[in-house]
């Protein structure tokens, strides 16, 4: 068996970051840390079969603290600078402060954020803060009492999630981010109400198109409001102006309100692809490495971290998984197929998003 070194230790850059087949860096790491969720929300884990019977990942399929930071470690050295902690819900892993500790003292980890439900988020969000983590999404879909219940599948409380974005600001986890998936018919008519109580916040609102993720939402392009649909009925009550990008790679198409009241972005995925500069990676909490939202399957690293692989061969194993990286599902996505769920891909609580 190899001798490992420490993973924060003897981990220098390669010359140059890894590039993949399109010439995209590995940038961006997100890592699943479980697959189980306190929500049941109906387009990613529906309650008829996520039901108390069902059998997520036991504790010794999932990756252990010790390889996920070997993970990280190995992928910093390649060129990743940021790393975002996901699930499933990953505040249902109620060691997280440690794992969040050990990957903030990594080298070369400028951003590590943490996407949540919001429904834990506030008894642990200054813990959070104390162990190094940098700041927070919340995923928010509606603020209609009635209509997030729905969504979360029956089992969100909307004031825990404002009281834990609450905690956050005053952890100062920000910039906080608030992600709101706007589905046609069920929650775009309460938008405007959503973005007016976060206006003069400081809280950036990001409004994601309805995304054909995994295989069990049903996805219909009908179901899937443009953003520039969107983005003409918010200039109609605040006038807006685009902005540039914070990075490469940024996802987000970001706009400010002209009165100075804050930003809002747009994730426009199905009708506007972003993935000519994705320099993305997930981990899912299995220990695959999956190198798109959209993949159908992913390169385990859990073997080979439980079988004596050292610091060297792990970095040796990231780069071929990204060297052969050549995924741009969004730009080739036929609605057709997608609707017909022809291509198995992998569940978004698997990764994270």
């Amino acid at each position: 068996m190899s001798t490992r070194s420490s993973p924060d230790e003897n981990l220098s850059p390669l010359s140059a970051p890894v590039i993949d087949a399109l010439h995209r860096p590995m940038h961006d790491l997100r890592i699943s840390l479980l697959d189980q969720c306190n929500f049941r929300c109906p387009y990613c884990m529906p309650e008829a079969e996520f039901h108390a019977e069902y059998e997520f990942l036991r504790k010794q399929e999932r990756l252990s603290y010790d390889e996920i930071v070997r993970v990280a470690a190995s992928a910093s050295a390649l060129g990743v600078s940021k790393i975002r902690l996901t699930g499933g819900e990953p505040l249902l892993d109620k060691n997280i402060c440690d794992l969040v500790e050990r990957i903030a003292a990594l080298p070369r980890i400028d951003d590590l954020a943490l996407t949540t439900n919001g429904m834990l988020l506030a008894p642990i969000a200054e813990k959070l803060a104390r162990a190094g983590l940098h700041r927070v999404t919340v995923s928010l879909d509606s603020l209609d009492k009635e209509i997030f219940r729905t969504m979360s599948g029956g089992r969100g409380d909307l004031n825990a999630v404002l009281a834990g974005i609450e905690a956050a600001v005053a952890a100062g986890l920000g910039p906080i981010k608030i992600n709101v998936v706007v589905q046609r018919g069920v929650n775009d008519s309460g938008v405007l109400d959503l973005l007016d109580h976060f206006r003069g916040t400081g809280i950036i609102v990001r409004l994601i198109e309805f995304m054909d993720v995994g295989n069990r939402n049903g996805w219909r392009l009908s179901q899937v409001i443009p953003s520039r649909e969107l983005l003409a009925q918010i200039q109609k009550r605040w006038p807006l102006r685009a902005v540039g990008k914070n990075y490469p790679g940024e996802v987000a198409r970001r706009y400010e309100y002209v009165d100075g009241a804050g930003e809002i972005g747009f994730i426009s995925s199905v009708t506007a692809p972003f993935c000519g500069d994705c320099s993305r990676a997930r981990l899912s909490a299995d220990g695959k490495m999956y190198t798109c939202l959209f993949a159908s399957q992913g390169t385990d690293l859990r073997e080979p971290l439980r079988s004596g692989a050292d610091d060297e061969e792990l970095q040796q194993i990231l780069t071929s998984i990204w060297l052969q990286r050549a995924d741009r599902y969004s730009e080739l996505r036929r609605p057709d197929i997608a609707e017909h769920h022809i291509l198995r891909k992998v569940e978004m609580y698997r990764i994270g998003g």
